[in-house]
Parts: C-alpha cells; sequence; structure tokens
C-alpha cells in the first residue's frame, strides 16, 4: 500500500503572507497542534515544502 504523511501545524499562522495561510488550509489543518493525514504524493509533498517552516511531517505507513 501507499505511504501516508502526518502532518502536524508547529506555528501559528498570524503574521503569515496569504499564500502560506491559503495552503495550510489546503492541507486540512485548522489551529496549532492539529494532526491531519494525507496521502504520500507530489503535490502534498509541494505544499509541505512550501510551509516547511510552519509544520513537521512524519511518514506512517498505512
Amino acid at each position: 500500500m501507499a505511504n501516508k504523511l502526518e502532518i502536524t501545524l508547529k506555528r501559528s499562522l498570524i503574521g503569515r503572507p496569504e499564500d502560506q495561510r491559503v495552503t495550510v488550509k489546503t492541507l486540512g489543518l485548522r489551529k496549532v497542534n492539529h494532526t491531519v493525514v494525507q496521502e504520500d504524493n507530489p503535490a502534498i509533498r509541494g505544499m509541505i515544502t512550501k510551509v516547511s517552516h510552519l509544520v513537521s511531517v512524519k511518514e506512517v505507513q498505512a
């Protein structure tokens, strides 16, 4: 089975540019310490790269 990514929002979005806020929202994150599980694909990886300073990522076996 495909791997999944466990993404956790670690830093606040206060004072961040609008494109970073939209990216975090698109990943499904709402509040600090909120965690979601997403499929591991190039689109998700690109979003994570864009906001890597705000999130932590852990690979999870599906």
